[in-house]
Formats: C-alpha cells, structure tokens, sequence
C-alpha cells in the first residue's frame, strides 16, 4: 500500500507564488517518476510538470518558464514551486508517482494523491 499526501494549495492573487508539496509513504522499494496534473471544472486532467529519479524534468508548455518541480528522494517528496501565477492556472492539483515495490520485480505502478486546490483570483 502507497499513500500519497499533498499539501500547500490555497487562494492566491494573480501574479502571486505558491509551493506545493506532495509525500509518499508505505510499501516503497523506489520511485522512477514523480509528477503533476492538474484538472479545471469541466476539463480533463491533463499532466502540468514530472521528473525522473535522475533528475530529468518535463513542463507542460503553458506552465514553463513559471513553475519548478523538484524532488527529495531521501524523503520521497516531490515539490511544485509556481511563479506568476495567472487565473488559468486555477485547478485541482493531483501528485502522482510510479513506484516499483519490491528489488525482485521493477514492475512500476502508478499511485495519486487525493488532489489540493488551487485558485488564482484576478
């Protein structure tokens, strides 16, 4: 069993900053991939920002250049600091994580936090 538990979500001005943080905790033999989605009302829940163990990292086009995601691997935490922050941006926020659970079999699963909201007021 994995858990993944997000925090740091909230109301925030346009061109404001908030950092998001997401734990995973439970039956971890490693984790290859960390990330973000995000879904709007009404929208599908599209992918914002991931990064791989070695530190390889993707953005979604409207999010670059304003949001960083980063990891802590001795803590399995994975971070979203986002910049600029524009009323487009205001969704649910899901983390999400490919964990392999045990040394005999790198077979990886996918496991996702609860979702933290976010909303840029204008």
């Amino acid at each position: 069993q994995v858990q993944l538990v997000e925090s740091g979500g909230g109301l925030v001005q346009a061109g404001g900053s908030l950092r998001l943080s997401c734990a995973a905790s439970g039956n971890i033999f490693s984790i290859n991939v960390m990330g973000w989605y995000r879904q709007a009302p009404g929208k599908q829940r599209d992918l914002v920002a991931r990064i791989i163990n070695v530190g390889s990292t993707n953005y979604a086009d409207p999010v670059k250049g304003r949001f960083t995601i980063s990891r802590d691997n001795a803590k399995n935490t994975v971070y979203l600091q986002m910049n600029s922050l524009k009323p487009e941006d205001t969704a649910v926020y899901y983390c999400y994580a490919e964990v392999t659970l045990t040394s005999s079999n790198n077979r990886s699963f996918r496991y996702w936090g609860q979702g933290t909201q976010v909303t840029v007021s204008s």
